[in-house]
């Protein structure tokens, strides 16, 4: 037993490493679960336990890349009731009532207010040190900055940090279109998004902030706590209950379960806990878990199915993306028959082979992923996958990057697809009719090698090609032609320049118009929103490919540039710094560019104003070096109000 327990420590140590610190689990939940609560068992029946057992800690160490922080009070992770059984065992401690909430799956964090303004977040991290990632949290829309009610000189609010299914499947439509490697779910994604360096990436991405209390005696019980961060500002599980009967939160559990799919985001159960904080307190706390408070988990939602092949998929910048073509298999009422691969770094690391029995999940009930390979069903005369070495579609070599796997043939014919369809999709250009297939035929067919080449397309053209016939035909000119007039944000959109999405081609446009081509890496980065991968990215799409806004010109296609704000502010540009005594630097920003003016991250001697409010920082010494005019607080007010 002493062996057993000493390899399941090793063991889950390391997905706990690989969850926590890379980001990159190896396992799904249920499969953790099931391996803890084995050790759990074995400990228990045995009285040997290592000090590095995961039952004895909260979590595992912080990543080193952020600072850290000690939490005023530790975040505590919860036992789980896997069953309606020992949902059961747990209701038996004594309680007035029981407090439900949904259980979010995204990534914990501790957010910290100071006189009601928000000064320091932190990641969960092992429950008493975590990572500091308070300039990653202010982008979050849902994270208010200021507290619209404040109590008390500090308060301490804690809350799961997600994506929305919706939002999750744009971001990973837009990675699939910038050539970068799809996250498996949306908990990945919002680790991963919290945990970038680059603020300007977490930024471009919408995440979403939900209280589901605070370590701090606000209120007299659990449920009047939370209404109270409702009042500050914070949103909240928007499944919330507080019943006095057991049998009312076993029915409640069952009632969530039935509506877990028809949610906006991803959860894995509800949260029960004893309402009242005088109870709470009575009852106390176990080594690493509250003892009146309890996760009680919804089923994993996997199947098991065969691998049939796997293909190769190539993105517009030449990615290359592993797809599992599976034996159709029923998956939380949706029929699967392909899930991601990933990598070759993924296939290597499960080993999977083709003609494999494997799990396959649900990730987030958006994306199906194969979750582990069943060895036990093996056939002894499977071979070890071989990734392939040259590209399915033009037969170049295949460039290996760390994970990644790219084709370097700029003129491969999957990439030139992926770029057109991207081009045509809704957000771009919205070409109707114009989908992969259709895409596909005319790169083909050697009528499209590039963008521009859609504009040259006459219906003579498409009624030589299958598929098309007088009317169909007309109607796609017709469509083409009339793209010839879009917003210029949607036309740099569709121009496919990596880690350019939506949102950043509208603060490209807004900030250089039509002369985006001539931007200096400084002038880019200058920008709050843009950091130096983006800045990096621009530069060298146009240096590479600049000619295609010309050519695209040239055929009478052009971006109309947005409606200018005219205003007092109109042309001059202002760097705030500092902290503002009348309202925040959010609101400053807004009233800024709501007459005409912009904002920008850093001083230059081009910026006209530096806003210096209380406790200004290192921007204040640049203008005064720079000779940048410097403006207080009150000089600024009278600016914005036409004085």
């Amino acid at each position: 037993m002493k062996d057993r327990i000493d390899k399941l420590v090793d063991e889950l140590n390391d997905h706990s490493y690989r969850y926590y610190v890379l980001s990159k689990p190896i396992i799904s939940d249920a499969e953790y679960d099931r391996l803890l609560r084995e050790l759990e068992k074995l400990e228990k029946e045995t009285g040997y336990i290592r000090v590095d057992s995961p039952t004895v800690r909260v979590g595992a160490p912080p990543a080193e890349e952020f600072k850290q922080v000690t939490h005023r009070t530790p975040m505590l992770s919860l036992s789980n009731a896997l069953d309606e059984e020992e949902l059961r065992e747990f209701l038996k401690e004594k309680a007035s009532f029981w407090s439900i909430e949904l259980k979010f799956d995204g990534v914990a964090v501790s957010l910290l207010y100071e006189d009601g303004i928000f000064a320091r977040g932190a990641t969960r991290g092992d429950g008493l040190i975590g990572e500091d990632i308070t300039n990653n949290l202010k982008t979050i829309p849902s994270i208010p900055l200021k507290l619209r009610k404040q109590s008390s000189k500090i308060l301490e609010v804690r809350g799961e940090v997600l994506f929305l299914k919706d939002d999750f499947i744009d971001l990973n439509q837009q990675r699939r279109e910038e050539g970068e490697l799809e996250f498996a779910n949306p908990r990945n994604a919002a680790s991963g998004t919290l945990r970038q360096l680059d603020s300007s990436i977490t930024a471009s991405r919408t995440l979403t902030f939900f209280a589901y209390g605070t370590p701090d005696k606000v209120k007299d019980t659990h449920s009047e706590s939370l209404e109270f961060l409702s009042d500050c500002g914070f949103k909240l599980s928007p499944y919330r209950k507080v019943v006095s009967k057991k049998e009312e939160v076993i029915d409640s559990y069952k009632e969530a379960l039935k509506m877990r799919e028809s949610l906006p985001f991803e959860v894995d159960g509800l949260v029960i806990k004893i309402d009242k904080l005088s109870e709470q307190e009575y009852l106390g706390e176990r080594a690493r878990t509250p003892r009146w408070a309890v996760a009680a988990k919804f089923p994993p939602v996997e199947a098991t199915t065969k691998i049939e092949s796997i293909t190769l998929q190539v993105g517009r910048t030449g990615a290359i993306t592993p797809v599992a073509e599976l034996t159709p298999v029923n998956v939380a009422g949706v029929v699967v028959s392909r899930a991601t691969l990933h990598n070759r770094e993924e296939i290597a690391r499960k080993d999977i082979r083709v003609g494999d029995y494997v799990i396959v999940r649900r990730q987030g009930d958006v994306i199906p992923a194969v979750v582990s390979v069943i060895l036990e069903r093996r056939e002894p005369s499977l071979n070890v996958y071989k990734f392939p070495e040259t590209c399915p579609l033009c037969g170049s070599k295949l460039i290996f990057e760390e994970i990644l796997t790219r084709c370097p043939n700029q003129n491969c014919k999957g990439r030139l697809v992926q770029k057109i369809t991207h081009f045509a999709s809704r957000k771009a250009a919205d070409i109707e009719g114009l989908g992969d297939s259709t895409a596909e035929l005319l790169v083909e067919s050697g009528l499209v090698k590039s963008i521009p080449d859609l504009f040259k397309l006459t219906k003579d053209d498409l009624l030589k090609l299958p598929r098309f016939a007088e009317k169909s035909a007309s109607n796609l000119i017709e469509r083409i032609q009339e793209r010839k007039s879009l917003p210029l944000n949607r036309l740099i959109f569709g121009l496919g320049i990596r880690h350019v999405g939506e949102k950043i081609a509208k603060v490209l446009v807004v900030h250089f118009g039509d002369k985006l081509g001539e931007a200096t890496l400084e002038e880019l980065s200058s920008i709050d929103e843009i950091g130096p991968e983006i800045a990096h990215s621009v530069v060298n799409y146009f240096k590479e490919e600049g000619g295609i806004l010309r050519e695209l010109a040239s055929l009478g296609v052009k971006g109309e540039l947005p409606k200018v704000k005219e205003g007092i502010l109109s042309g001059k540009s202002f760097v705030l710094t500092g902290s503002l005594s009348s309202m925040s630097r959010d609101v400053a920003k807004d009233k800024i560019e709501s007459l005409g003016g912009k904002v920008l991250s850093s001083v230059s001697k081009k910026t006209d104003f530096v806003v210096a409010g209380e406790e200004a920082g290192s921007k204040l010494k640049k203008a005064q070096e720079l000779g940048v005019a410097v403006i207080s607080e009150t000089q600024f007010l009278g600016l914005i109000s036409g004085g």
